[in-house]
């Protein structure tokens, strides 16, 4: 049973889900050196299934986290995601944290197109300009990666911009999967079978060059799991306590975090480039919840109009 709106509690658990999310990024791109992508996403996916199990039993969820409905949509989803974050964490190696998390606001523009082709979900003129110009945003941000212009981008660099593009597209089809799967898979589940999926899918990857983490990047990595369930957690309890229109503006409170995290943590200084193609994306995003915000009110006043003549 959904709580009474709570929107203060919502904002302040999308704000805890999001520095967790930011702090699990900067572990993975401080371990980047020690271990591959792959090994990362099992540390990831298997601490953060410790976290989210305790949830689950906490709320007495953990038997309904156990049943699906459609297996397959599990494995597909899972498929996808687990990609996706494999290639994120892939980039979090080759570009600076704000970068990486500049190009990775793409996926919910993405979504709006995606779910378009494959849910058959109207998109109008307003919203299609919105994601136009959320889009240009990535170009900017991508376009000294892909030039080689007046000592523009190195190999390395030019493989990072690719990666991380490609993660943020796979992060948004697993969104349109999520989008389907909510019809009839409980919201338990679906975190719950992600991240089993997630962290046997990350076993596939042993082959190719896993290595004996020390200590403290053992205990990093752990700790990335931790914040990854802990924001998962979070995110979920945020959508609980108020409507997606409330709350969603608040993802990018992630881009301050990353500007913050960057420079202290990793001596990296955005350019103007990167600064400018952000703003873009976000003003893109903004407008995006707030239209689909309107457009929610105007279906919730014909449905009461509807109602109240139908008495």
């Amino acid at each position: 049973m959904r709580p009474a709106p709570n929107p203060s509690r919502a904002i302040a658990l999308k704000l805890l889900s999001v520095t967790a999310f930011v702090a699990m990024a900067s572990l993975i791109k401080a371990t980047s050196d020690a271990v591959p992508p792959g090994q990362a996403v099992f540390f990831r996916s298997f601490f953060a299934m410790v976290v989210i199990i305790g949830w689950l039993v906490a709320r007495g969820n953990l038997r309904t986290g156990l049943k699906v409905a459609d297996p397959m949509s599990h494995v597909w989803r899972g498929l996808v995601g687990t990609t996706a974050m494999g290639l994120m964490f892939a980039g979090l190696g080759l570009l600076p944290l704000p970068e990486v998390t500049a190009i990775g606001y793409a996926a919910p523009l993405l979504v709006v197109i995606l779910a378009a082709m494959f849910l058959g979900e109207q998109v109008r003129f307003f919203r299609l300009s919105a994601v136009a110009i959320g889009l240009l945003g990535v170009l900017i941000v991508l376009s000294p990666r892909l030039t080689s212009l007046e000592g523009g981008a190195s190999d390395r660099e030019l493989l990072g911009a690719v990666v991380v593009l490609a993660g943020a597209a796979g992060a948004a089809l697993a969104q349109v999967f999520v989008r389907k799967m909510v019809e009839t898979e409980e919201t338990s589940a679906i975190v719950f079978w992600f991240s089993i999926t997630s962290t046997l899918m990350s076993l596939l990857t042993i082959p190719y060059g896993w290595q004996a983490p020390s200590l403290q990047v053992a205990s990093m990595l752990i700790l990335a799991g931790l914040l990854g369930g802990l924001g998962q957690i979070g995110l979920t309890s945020a959508y609980r306590n108020a409507d997606a229109g409330v709350i969603a503006p608040f993802d990018y409170f992630s881009m301050l975090l990353a500007l913050v995290v960057g420079y202290f943590v990793f001596g990296e200084v955005p350019t103007l480039t990167v600064l400018f193609g952000a703003s873009l994306v976000i003003a893109a995003g903004i407008l995006i919840i707030w239209r689909e915000r309107q457009l929610g009110l105007e279906r919730a006043k014909q449905r009461e109009s509807t109602q109240q003549k139908g008495l």
